[in-house]
């Protein structure tokens, strides 16, 4: 019996899963070096020694590496557990049942340090507690996508439905950045003087509020009824070859590497940028977040149109491109001859094209080469494309913010930035490599002439 189309409401609710993950994930890689590494002041203790291993790399690097790098051993085996599963429920909501507490719990305790002072023992504690936080939030994410190829049986239906999850995910990025903005309220309303403080009980609720959210699609989608994925027969390290075999999807993922490679040096110096190199005040991050997501949204519809039009392939390119501009921009921030807080706003309004198309269409991407795949060798194995995909994403994030960590020790204070500029040059290689990379993606002809007939 062929499965029932998504309705709106469901719609919605699939999307909410993309708002809950997306406030944790984002906390993590906009405030963690900020609060472990503070600029001078800025009112936050520093608790973690900017000391150096082998004399190359800083030991922030090394903390911000060691979960993620467990995180991504563990992507394919959750990926393969769930494309064989056999429950009765279906094969992707009971896992991402049982990942949501544990998710909640060691995201808070990443922002409880075992000593409110600078110590190794602080370095120790974050990197257990990041190992454990990835791999519950992985069991998650990863069959959480894989539903969306699952859910979604059109090019239409998969861009429209990765639409709402970009929405999710931008909503997210938006509550995220704004954590000083929230802790200012905590201060002010509960009378704590600790900046530190404030800042954990900020991340605690915002880590509870977001397990609240991912529960909804967990409750709201009836899996079997919406979708008739069946369990794949291929052990773990044939699947995991398979879908190394697939020409495209190699130079998607090398893209997506070097794109959120990027990303994260700009997510996690968001904070540095503007307090720093603009000497605006970190109360600043959430409202230019939220400008450049409040115009990303005015490009949606753009990019879905033109994604019919003229394929999606030119959208991912022209984003690309702008987005090596951008980080070229970072390097001169506050030396362009017009207002600091024109600078900032100018920055992120530029980057809101490239934040709706590439939260768009890199998941429609993928989805239509798992379902080409499934249609080709009879195997459902969306979730090991997806686990890949995101193996591939942690690595990239897991390299970018040990990158950022790493050129702070050549200037992250007022007057001292010299580390924080050569990160826009880092980020312009980066996006011009996933430029490169993109533009041998071979996208189907015939599909990009179906949509505009």
């Amino acid at each position: 019996m062929p499965a029932a189309k998504l309705p709106f409401k469901k719609q919605i609710a699939y999307a909410c899963g993309m708002v809950g993950w997306s406030i944790m994930n984002n906390t993590i890689i906009v405030m963690l070096p900020y609060f472990y590494l503070p600029p001078k002041g800025c009112g936050l203790t520093p608790l973690i020694p900017q000391l150096m291993l082998f004399g190359v790399i800083n030991i922030m690097s090394v903390i911000a590496a060691s979960g993620r790098f467990v995180d991504a051993v563990y992507d394919p085996f959750i990926a393969s557990l769930s494309d064989k599963s056999r429950n009765k429920q279906g094969r992707r909501i009971p896992f991402m049942k049982w990942a949501i507490v544990p998710a909640v719990i060691f995201c808070g305790l990443s922002f409880r340090p075992w000593v409110t002072a600078e110590s190794t023992d602080n370095a120790i504690w974050l990197g257990i507690m990041l190992v454990f936080f990835f791999m519950a939030i992985t069991t998650y994410v990863i069959p959480y996508n894989a539903l969306l190829p699952e859910l979604a049986d059109t090019p239409a239906a998969k861009v429209k439905l990765s639409s709402f999850q970009q929405v999710g995910y931008v909503a997210g990025i938006i509550i995220g950045a704004m954590v000083n903005n929230f802790a200012d309220l905590v201060q002010h309303f509960f009378s704590i003087g600790n900046r530190n403080t404030a800042v954990e009980i900020t991340v605690w609720f915002l880590a509870i509020l977001s397990g609240l959210i991912m529960l909804v699609p967990v409750l709201a989608i009836d899996e079997k009824k919406y979708s008739d994925g069946k369990p794949s027969h291929l052990p773990l390290l044939p699947a995991i070859r398979h879908t190394f075999n697939q020409r495209n999807f190699k130079y998607y993922l090398i893209s997506d590497f070097s794109f959120y490679m990027a990303l994260s040096i700009i997510s996690s110096g968001l904070l540095f940028f503007v307090t720093v190199l603009l000497r605006l005040p970190e109360s600043l991050g959430g409202p230019l977040i939220l400008a450049m997501v409040l115009v990303s949204l005015v490009f949606y519809p753009l990019v879905n149109s033109l994604s019919r039009r003229i394929g999606k392939k030119p959208i991912v390119l022209f984003s690309f491109g702008l987005l090596s501009l951008i980080f070229i921009a970072i390097y001169f921030l506050g030396n362009f001859p017009f207002s600091v807080k024109t600078q900032a706003y100018a920055l992120v309004l530029l980057a809101s094209f490239p934040l709706a198309s590439l939260g768009i269409l890199p998941n429609a991407i993928l989805a239509e080469i798992a379902q080409k795949d499934t249609e080709e060798s009879g195997e459902n194995r969306e979730g090991m494309f997806f686990a890949v995909k995101f193996l591939f994403i942690k690595l990239g994030q897991t390299l970018g913010i040990g990158l950022f960590a790493f050129l702070t020790i050549y200037g992250k204070d007022p007057g001292n930035d010299h580390g924080l500029r050569l990160n826009g040059l880092c980020g312009f290689v980066l996006c011009l490599a996933a430029l490169g990379f993109f533009t041998r993606f071979r996208e189907r002809r015939t599909r990009i002439a179906k949509a505009s007939a």
